[in-house]
């Protein structure tokens, strides 16, 4: 398959032009996490499900799971089109999904709100569909939310960083926060992937992310 040249200003494919995807997870089975100890897709009672996508997932993953109150996390494809893509596939541009981080925590440690600061604070979110020298997007800023509580206070969050931005000389917040949409895993060799490879290049902070 071949790969698609990147432009300074990469287009969102629609959905007529999306790839066709699959209709099983491209995770089979579920493994443990690396970290955590957890099959990726379990959510202990109490706990809750929030989903953030800033760049390149590798190292928004370790990220999160280095928070106290974060019980799981897992790394996979949100706000496109295609059914269970596989990471090449995503790198075209052609699926319309970001790179996204499930993060699963307990609320009486960590709060929704401490989730979206970790998310301002560590990424660029004026940048449109890139982070740094990553290009496309698939490397969008994007929240989505999974309540309308979680939509109101990610809305809520967006106006109030946007405010400190603008005072402190930022251009607009190009954020998409969209809400109730499908979570794709990616392959399992992407799954805590800076665990599994301690000297893989892709640091996350607050003037972006660049991943090799």
């Amino acid at each position: 398959m071949g790969w698609i040249k990147k432009t300074l200003k990469p287009q969102m494919v629609t959905k007529d032009e999306a790839m066709p995807g699959r209709e099983s997870s491209v995770l089979n089975p579920i493994p443990r996490h690396t970290v955590l100890g957890l099959p990726l897709d379990e959510v202990p009672e109490g706990c809750e499900v929030a989903y953030f996508a800033m760049g390149c997932y590798w190292g928004e993953e370790r990220l999160f799971w280095r928070l106290d109150g974060v019980v799981n996390t897992a790394v996979g494809f949100m706000g496109g089109y295609t059914p269970n893509p596989t990471y090449r596939e995503s790198c075209t541009g052609r699926t319309g999904h970001a790179e996204t981080v499930r993060v699963v925590f307990d609320p009486s440690k960590v709060s929704y709100d401490d989730l979206l600061a970790t998310f301002w604070e560590n990424h660029d979110p004026t940048q449109g569909a890139r982070q740094g020298n990553d290009v496309g997007t698939e490397y969008r800023s994007a929240i989505f939310p999974v309540s309308h509580s979680q939509l109101e206070t990610a809305q809520r969050s967006r106006d109030a960083y946007q405010l400190r931005m603008t005072e402190a000389g930022y251009g607009e917040i190009t954020t998409e926060i969209t809400a109730d949409l499908p979570f794709y895993y990616a392959e399992d060799e992407h799954q805590q992937y800076l665990d599994k490879n301690p000297n893989g290049y892709c640091p996350v902070h607050a003037t972006g992310v660049a991943c090799g």
